[in-house]
């Protein structure tokens, strides 16, 4: 019994929180290791382009609250999100158009386009504050549990009761198509294979009369719906205040890095590998550890590795040792 109640409280506190998480992060990742592995640069701003397509999200969702229009048990944020990737797109298309295009021409270095992603990024920060205010945004409806800790405990006589929140449910459900659809489309379709070919070989693939902008445009708009999804499960899950997508690039730049930057399969690898870590190191273990170990040995104190407040740490730990000792990452990607 101890041991079933210490399990439970494991998936209720550690693993649930951290696959929920870990969908949002690859999701985060899978944007950045495109951008990188297609267009050759580190984007900065993909934290707050994620900010900009929840927030249309947010403002959509407040639309149809008002109207009374709503899915019943799931957030109405997922009526607005096709609402928020379209204007997620055109956002990053004006931006490639006005900013990056310049630099291309000029076949500028990638640290020249690293630095004027991050000149992008404060400005979209800027606009997403200043259209939306700085604060809490709460926008989740519908129905808050799946499952709530009261009714498992009722269902199994447990003393430790599982929790999962409807946003995590959806997080991972979103998460698993919309990855599912970028391999498809990667793999099977004529534009998948030449933004492929363009990221393996960029003049054999020019040379084989591939368009570079066509490949161009369509990663971005790829990159903007990637960004809106994760930015909308994050807030769902979460809650939705500008400055954390700011604090957010970092676990993902150490998802796609850890993975190995420019391919896929890593992104999401790496982005579990983030979620665990940092869920893990700042949990408080006192709870599972009592159900585990005799009375006489039970901690007194909270037996955490670290507060949550340097949760971004923990990323960042783990990101310079793969730099130092790995720096192609888990899954073979770009040296960085």
């Amino acid at each position: 019994m101890d041991l079933l109640n210490a399990i439970v409280a494991l998936s209720n506190f550690v693993i649930v929180p951290a696959i929920a998480y870990g969908s949002q992060l690859a999701l985060g990742a899978l944007g950045v290791t495109l951008i990188y592995g297609i267009l050759r640069f580190s984007n900065f701003a993909h934290g707050d382009t994620m900010a900009f397509g929840a927030m249309i999200a947010v403002m959509v969702t407040w639309w149809f609250q008002s109207m009374g229009v709503g899915l019943g048990p799931l957030p109405t944020a997922l009526l607005a999100l096709p609402f928020a990737i379209l204007g997620c797109m055109a956002l990053v298309l004006l931006t490639d158009r006005i900013v990056y295009r310049f630099y291309r021409d000029q076949k500028a270095k990638p640290v020249i386009l690293v630095i004027v992603s991050m000149g992008v990024m404060f400005i979209m920060n800027g606009l997403v504050r200043f259209i939306i205010g700085p604060n809490d945004q709460r926008f989740a409806d519908g129905e808050r549990f799946i499952i709530s800790a009261r009714d498992f405990k009722a269902m199994t006589g447990l003393k430790e009761g599982l929790a999962i929140k409807t946003s995590q449910g959806i997080t991972v459900v979103v998460a698993v198509i919309a990855v599912a659809l970028l391999f498809w489309f990667l793999n099977r379709t004529r534009t998948g294979k030449s933004m492929r070919a363009y990221s393996d070989n960029e003049d054999l693939a020019l040379l084989s009369g591939i368009n570079p902008e066509r490949v161009v445009m369509y990663t971005w708009l790829i990159v903007a719906a990637l960004a809106t999804v994760a930015g909308v499960l994050y807030g769902l899950d979460k809650s939705f205040k500008p400055f954390v997508y700011f604090q957010l690039l970092l676990p993902i730049f150490a998802s796609a890095i850890v993975g190995g930057l420019g391919n896929p399969l890593g992104a999401i690898a790496g982005g579990f590998v983030i979620a665990f870590s940092e869920v893990t190191i700042t949990y408080a273990w006192k709870k599972v550890l009592k159900y585990l170990m005799p009375e006489s040995l039970e901690p007194s104190g909270l037996v955490q590795l670290l507060s949550t407040d340097y949760k971004f740490a923990v990323s960042f730990v783990i990101l310079l040792i793969v730099l130092l000792f790995k720096p192609t990452g888990l899954f073979k990607g770009k040296s960085v």
